[in-house]
């Protein structure tokens, strides 16, 4: 999926508009995830947190036009790069969300499609990219050390 930047930064935009929920001050952290619902028919983008309150929502009049049949999965990876940028720039530092918490894809039902960031400090989320290869590796380790 091909997005302007324009669409980007309205993503970005709303993104942070909903962690400015959990930027005041307060006593206790809040436990929650944040979810995010994209809806091609509609072109909205909608933001949850686990009480299904909203957060945020704008609309990307963009998606109305993809054509493909792999929207889920390519807005998984838009989304999935937008929040890796936020965390590199420390926007989701200092939030008053206990840890870990984790943005999460839904789909129109609000059943999880995807878990798109897992936040915490030292607690690595492992995904398909560092995993490929890892079966024939470690057989040619045990074949190696049955060898022995």
């Amino acid at each position: 999926m091909k997005l302007s930047d324009a669409s980007k930064k309205i993503i970005r935009d709303a993104l942070l508009k909903a962690l400015t929920h959990f930027k005041a001050e307060s006593d206790m952290d809040t436990v929650t995830d944040i979810y995010l619902q994209p809806n091609q028919i509609t072109a909205m983008l909608v933001i949850y947190d686990d009480d299904d309150r909203e957060l945020a929502h704008t609309k990307i009049n963009e998606w109305v036009s993809y054509e493909s049949d792999d929207f889920d999965e390519e807005v998984q990876k838009l989304l999935t790069a937008i929040l890796g940028e936020l965390k590199a720039q420390g926007a989701l530092d200092n939030l008053h969300i206990l840890k870990p918490f984790s943005f999460v894809q839904v789909d129109e039902h609000k059943e999880t499609v995807a878990e798109l960031l897992l936040v915490d400090d030292d607690t690595l989320l492992v995904n398909d990219e560092l995993l490929k290869g890892l079966d024939d590796e470690l057989n040619a380790f045990l074949k190696d050390l049955l060898e022995l």
